[in-house]
């Protein structure tokens, strides 16, 4: 049976086997941002389980950029070496090895999901979050710090230089994070952003902190060589980052360059509403897909085979992303396969059980 899920597809000089991405999924089990076995095992599981695409976990282009302490890093050499252990695994399992850098802004310096997840102080490992303006994201907490001029360079510094060691490790795509409610949506949506400088106000305003890291990502970024960014699509929230402006943004993104718009939502405030279901959010990449011609990755509650495969048969999206789907499956793929009717390599020392 011919199925759209397991096609191949072409983006500049890398071919990815099927349509099948493992969303960048925070394992907080890091020290001083290092990846151990943990991380080996977590990403090197789901490259032999068969997707075309890993992406590592948000990694933090500086230590006051980590969501916790037990976050990913990349803002010293010696982080190199394990990421390039890991990454030559998932190549010799014929999946591509992606990573997500990213910068926390105001939601850094919490604890791990299994320990409260709470705002630490300096006293507790902690230390004070920055953002585009000196609003909390809790009521509860004590507002972050507003980045100043000085502080916006070294965050794009930070990112460029991120990528230099993206590249050393061997990754073969990767993605900026401008979702979810971290320091790059953060200076998109009004509700968190109310500068008065040229980063904050207007649309133009409001998006230029993106492009400027994406500029920064790309004069380190090998042509070659795919880069995704994924967005919110809009905040859940009156007032809020909206539809249209992704529209708009990822035109922009698209005239730049950008390859792919991982399509997300929400995640910027508490007071969201969100109307979570099966693929709620795979209009919004369908519809940025249709209006901007940019290739569109889909999340969102996605678990079946025949629900992935219509996402892809029908051109609203041109990748599916797993994530918790994923942690309960690390061989979902081999396993959509088989339900679709189709005959995928499996690791060789697994194949008695095919």
């Amino acid at each position: 049976m011919a199925s759209e899920l397991f096609s191949p597809l072409q983006i500049k000089s890398l071919t990815f086997k099927n349509r099948i991405t493992i969303s960048p999924m925070c394992q907080y089990s890091a020290i001083d941002g290092f990846a151990n076995n943990w991380h080996l095992v977590h990403l090197g599981s789901r490259a032999s389980g068969g997707a075309a695409l890993i992406i590592q976990e948000a990694t933090s282009v500086s230590p006051e950029g980590r969501i916790s302490p037990a976050d990913l890093g990349l803002w010293k050499d010696e982080q190199i070496e394990k990421l390039q252990a890991i990454n030559q695994f998932i190549l010799s399992q014929n999946a591509i090895p992606g990573i997500q850098l990213a910068h926390a802004g105001r939601k850094a310096s919490m604890s791990e999901p299994w320990n409260g997840n709470k705002r630490l102080d300096e006293s507790n490992g902690g230390w004070d979050p920055v953002a585009p303006s000196a609003i909390s994201n809790h009521s509860n907490e004590n507002p972050p710090i507003a980045l100043d001029k000085i502080g916006i360079q070294k965050v794009i510094s930070d990112f460029k230089s991120a990528t230099k060691r993206a590249v050393q490790a061997g990754f073969q795509v990767v993605e900026i994070h401008a979702a979810h409610g971290y320091l790059l949506h953060q200076f998109l949506s009004p509700l968190s952003n109310a500068r008065t400088d040229e980063y904050g106000g207007s649309f133009k305003n409001r998006i230029r902190f993106v492009l400027e890291i994406l500029e920064a990502v790309q004069s380190e970024w090998p042509e070659n060589l795919p880069l995704f960014v994924r967005i919110s699509s809009l905040d859940w929230a009156d007032g809020g980052w909206n539809i249209e402006e992704s529209v708009q943004l990822c035109q922009l993104l698209k005239e730049r360059g950008v390859d792919l718009i991982d399509v997300s939502s929400g995640g910027l405030v508490s007071y969201q509403q969100i109307p979570v279901g099966p693929g709620y959010q795979v209009p919004f990449a369908e519809r940025i897909k249709k209006e901007t011609g940019i290739l569109t990755g889909a999340v969102g509650i996605i678990t079946e085979s025949s629900q992935a495969e219509e996402i892809v048969a029908t051109g609203k999206a041109d990748l599916v992303l797993f994530a918790r789907e994923s942690l309960r499956n690390p061989n979902l793929p081999l396993d959509f396969a088989k339900e679709l009717g189709v005959d995928v390599p499996w690791p060789k020392q697994y194949e008695r059980a095919k």
